[in-house]
């Protein structure tokens, strides 16, 4: 096994292409307290499940939910992917860009050649000035040799403490990530790793599956779908128009509603404007303070339909069934998500929706959206 970073890092990537990978694996998630959600299951409360990869980059995660309820899952198909979450029934579906999809590692093997040692170290010292590098640590993840390496940011602020990546020592093939809170370092907020992995050829059929029937289908709009979106006409101007808006005359020029920017929120000061195009309909936003902890802001117009009142047994819940913990803004009603690694705070006001969210507590998430 490699003793320095950069030599495991090269040959990680030096190795030679598996042709398949099957692997039990572990999920855990104690980012979100799902009793505080009035719902529970395993993309929520974490639990166990199946992986598998197949050598032309098709992709399926499992994992298995308790009383006999439908498992999560995710499925990649070349150019197309879903991820069925049973708590609320619910597929969401997208498209990847164009590209690499098809093509087999011997066809990128001619154009991508795998970087020097000193390369590798010279970008490594790059990235060190960001952020704290430990390892490679000798483990055994997966029945498998592995490396592990602890990477801890320099910026003091937000919440997030470190995060990991454990790698095969001999086929370059992840094994376990992690992310810990800056309160708990010892301990993974977030980790999903494979407690047993075993590669081959896997069956086409693994990934044939689809999603229960009578879900409800969202459709997600990724990088592709949003480019074709962006060239289209809309009324008088095409949405590409908005790209590279940005600055607080600018961008209000380009709302229906009233932009909401003060000079500071929470002791943090306004370090940038931008607009939005949000699904064809302009939006604003705006970032209060650097780095880690910093909040952002997002505001749009709400449309009559989703300003109509939504039937839900959940009561005060979203439209994916999930019951949001409620906290009063001057008087104001939000819906707030308070985790170790980050706040969320939705609200709408005056025909406005507000989300304000960063890698900041409560008290912080609270006091920006106080202050709009």
């Amino acid at each position: 096994m490699s003793n320095t970073l950069p030599a495991a890092i090269h040959h990680a990537l030096a190795a030679p292409p598996v042709n398949g990978v099957f692997a039990d694996i572990t999920f855990k998630n104690s980012l979100i307290d799902s009793s505080e959600l009035g719902r529970s299951d395993p993309l929520l409360s974490g639990g166990s499940g199946r992986l598998w990869l197949s050598n032309d980059h098709r992709f399926r995660l499992e994992l298995q939910a308790d009383g006999g309820k439908p498992d999560a899952q995710i499925v990649v198909n070349h150019d197309s992917w879903w991820a069925y979450d049973p708590g609320s029934n619910t597929v969401y579906q997208g498209t990847l860009p164009t590209g690499t999809a098809h093509k087999s590692a011997a066809q990128h093997d001619a154009k991508d050649a795998v970087p020097t040692v000193a390369k590798i170290q010279q970008e490594l010292n790059r990235v060190m000035q960001h952020v704290g590098v430990t390892g490679p640590i000798p483990s055994n993840v997966g029945q498998q040799p592995a490396y592990t390496v602890r990477v801890t940011p320099k910026d003091s602020g937000g919440l997030i403490g470190a995060a990991e990546l454990a790698w095969d020592a001999a086929r370059g093939v992840p094994l376990r990530v992690a992310l810990y809170s800056r309160s708990d370092p010892a301990n993974p907020v977030l980790e999903l790793a494979a407690s047993d992995i075993q590669y081959g050829p896997q069956d086409a059929s693994v990934f044939s599956i689809v999603p229960p029937s009578d879900a409800k289908v969202v459709k997600v709009a990724t990088a592709r779908t949003q480019r074709v979106r962006e060239n289209k006409p809309k009324g008088k101007h095409k949405a590409g128009k908005r790209q590279g808006i940005t600055g607080v005359t600018a961008v209000a020029q380009h709302l229906s509603f009233p932009l909401d920017a003060p000079a500071s929120l929470a002791g943090l000061s306004r370090s940038s404007v931008k607009l939005l195009d949000m699904s064809g309909h302009p939006g604003a936003l705006v970032i209060y303070g650097q780095g880690l902890g910093s909040v952002a802001v997002v505001e749009q117009a709400v449309s009559r339909k989703a300003a109509a009142p939504q039937s839900s047994s959940t009561g005060g819940g979203d439209r994916t069934g999930l019951s949001l913990p409620t906290v009063n803004l001057n008087g104001t009603s939000a819906q707030e998500l308070d985790t170790a690694l980050g706040t969320v705070v939705r609200f709408t006001r005056s025909g406005v929706s507000y989300i304000v969210a960063g890698s900041v507590s409560k008290t912080v998430a609270d006091a920006a959206a106080r202050g709009l």
